[in-house]
């Protein structure tokens, strides 16, 4: 039996542009302008021909980049929405996680909110007055409970939201982003209240960008793309899709960035912004590779990365030194070197030839890197010099801060209890 059930949902909104902000209603009519004023500038298709079911008891991850249209089918399934056309069809009490805040009054107390809320989802007073104590609890709010909820943090106000949706005891719960904002603590509990769900044969759809807690959570992953549905099935086989896609465009925005910011040609000479040198030998190419020679731009930390540079000396010379610099965005510099540094000593360079620098493991965290290379003599005098130009992205779901990602491990005691998250099989 399906608790869920979508049939070929499509949602459009009229989008208007400012040229249809008028004064007042009156200063509309008189100049004749109202109907122009109330017409869309152009109706823009948040979903399109949407189907998929949930089964009873199961839990249903939906994913897919900002503007997929993974909220509007949420709020679609909840009520809040309705459809342009196809329809959506529910079997059991629903509660719904969605909008960070959504349904509470600033200006009244948390007690206060929980009952309006309790009653929004459908419980009695009284039901809700037996279930008060655990919702404070579970949220964490004892000493807040009666303050103005205007007053609350996004993670006091998410603690809130979830608890209430929880206890209401839903046949179905609706989980959007929100958990992204919780408090690093709080999370847990979150998830294990989700696990409990589960356990329960509760029906679960959850929209996240946290990719690896769909994949720990789901028993099947729909992606949406463009409005549309991609590709249905198997958490970890379509998540691996989605990443090879997103990758993919990442790649080539960086392309495209790469082509926006290459040499110019003027007169005859070339100029470059954060280029200095003279060029007795001289740096004509500079390509990223991955270890197994193919251009890119885009790494995961467990990949290496080859930089290629070709380069060129009219006269022969015998004092070069070539070195590479990588700095994350803030300008700080995660690693550097070069030949003399490692006691590689020149002999001799004539013509062209060409220097690649392998890198065996990256182990950088998530985050955009910068790139200097240069070709300098001993002494520190530059040939031709490269600030900046080139850059890369390390892209990794890890959540783990500062500029390298070391190989490490966790190891606790016996009298440590601490839960390890299930690593699915591929």
């Amino acid at each position: 039996m399906n608790a869920i059930q979508v049939v070929n949902v499509s949602r459009v909104y009229q989008k208007y542009s400012s040229r249809h902000r008028f004064q007042t209603f009156k200063s509309a009519l008189v100049k004749g302008d109202l109907i122009k004023c109330i017409r869309a500038d152009e109706l823009v298709t948040a979903l399109d021909g949407v189907s998929f079911d949930v089964e009873k008891g199961r839990t249903l991850g939906l994913i897919g980049e900002n503007g997929s249209g993974k909220s509007t089918m949420l709020k679609i399934v909840a009520g809040i929405t309705k459809p342009t056309s196809g329809w959506v069809a529910t079997n059991g009490k629903v509660s719904a996680l969605i909008e960070l805040g959504a349904g509470f009054h600033p200006e009244i107390t948390g007690r206060e909110n929980v009952f309006i809320n309790g009653i929004m989802l459908g419980l009695s007073k009284k039901e809700i007055t037996a279930k008060f104590d655990e919702i404070v609890r579970f949220a964490e709010l004892e000493e807040f409970i009666d303050a103005p909820v205007k007053t609350y943090s996004s993670g006091m106000y998410m603690r809130l939201g979830f608890s209430v949706a929880i206890n209401v005891n839903p046949e179905i719960l609706l989980i959007d982003e929100v958990l992204a904002v919780g408090d690093a603590s709080f999370i847990p509990k979150c998830l294990d209240r989700i696990d409990d769900f589960r356990r329960r044969k509760k029906t679960i759809l959850f929209v996240s960008h946290d990719l690896a807690t769909v994949e720990k959570i789901c028993d099947r992953v729909v992606w949406l793309k463009n409005g549309r549905v991609t590709a249905v099935g198997e958490p970890k086989r379509i998540v691996d899709a989605y990443l090879q896609d997103v990758t993919m465009k990442q790649e080539k925005a960086f392309e495209k960035k790469s082509e926006g910011t290459a040499s110019v040609e003027s007169g005859g000479e070339e100029r470059r912004e954060n280029r200095w040198g003279r060029r007795e030998i001289e740096i004509r190419t500079v390509t990223l590779r991955s270890l197994q020679g193919q251009p890119k731009h885009v790494f995961s930390p467990d990949e290496g990365m080859i930089i290629e540079m070709d380069v060129a000396a009219p006269s022969p010379a015998s004092d070069f030194v070539f070195g590479v610099g990588i700095f994350n965005s803030q300008g700080v510099s995660c690693y550097g070197t070069n030949t003399h540094l490692e006691d590689l000593e020149p002999v001799r360079l004539t013509g062209e030839g060409r220097v690649e620098f392998r890198i065996g493991k990256l182990n950088l965290i998530n985050g955009t890197y910068y790139l200097d290379v240069a070709v300098h003599r001993r002494d520190g005098y530059p040939y031709d010099y490269h600030q900046n130009l080139y850059s890369f992205l390390v892209s990794s779901p890890l959540k783990d801060v500062g500029v390298a990602r070391p190989p490490h491990e966790w190891t606790f005691s016996r009298n440590i209890k601490i839960g390890v998250p299930d690593k699915k099989q591929s």
